[in-house]
């Protein structure tokens, strides 16, 4: 009697096991990320920490639009992923010490697209 209560119980533990050893995919679906990839300068160096702001509208028939912003910043290969990304009409705003302000609308259609920009330096103050 006690053999079969262990084997209930052995069995019981296989069960959980299998499903911890279950592929990621297969319980989680990969989510596409819009990834921005920023350069700047006459030699197109990468720009590091740079903020990266999205903004967009979700519109709504009854009621006020809902405005939302996201802020992430360039990593050292200056590149910035923003997860789940929303379609439509997006402004894209980058600010970045030692660079020329930048800001853009864009119509993303696709939230695994590759946005590349390119920043100016800013004009000489004398």
């Amino acid at each position: 009697m006690v053999a079969l209560a262990g084997m209930a119980l052995a069995g019981t533990g296989a069960a959980r096991q299998d499903t911890k050893n279950a592929p990621a995919s297969a319980t989680n679906p990969v989510s596409k990320r819009l990834t921005i990839e920023i350069t700047g300068g006459d030699n197109n160096v990468t720009v590091e920490n740079a903020s990266v702001y999205l903004k967009y509208v979700e519109e709504k028939k009854l009621g006020k639009d809902k405005h939302y912003a996201l802020n992430v910043k360039t990593n050292r290969e200056g590149v910035a992923h923003i997860p789940d990304a929303p379609l439509g009409k997006v402004l894209i705003q980058i600010v970045a010490d030692g660079w020329k302000s930048y800001g853009k609308y864009f119509e993303l259609t696709d939230p695994g697209a590759v946005i590349k920009i390119h920043l100016d330096r800013p004009p000489k103050w004398y």
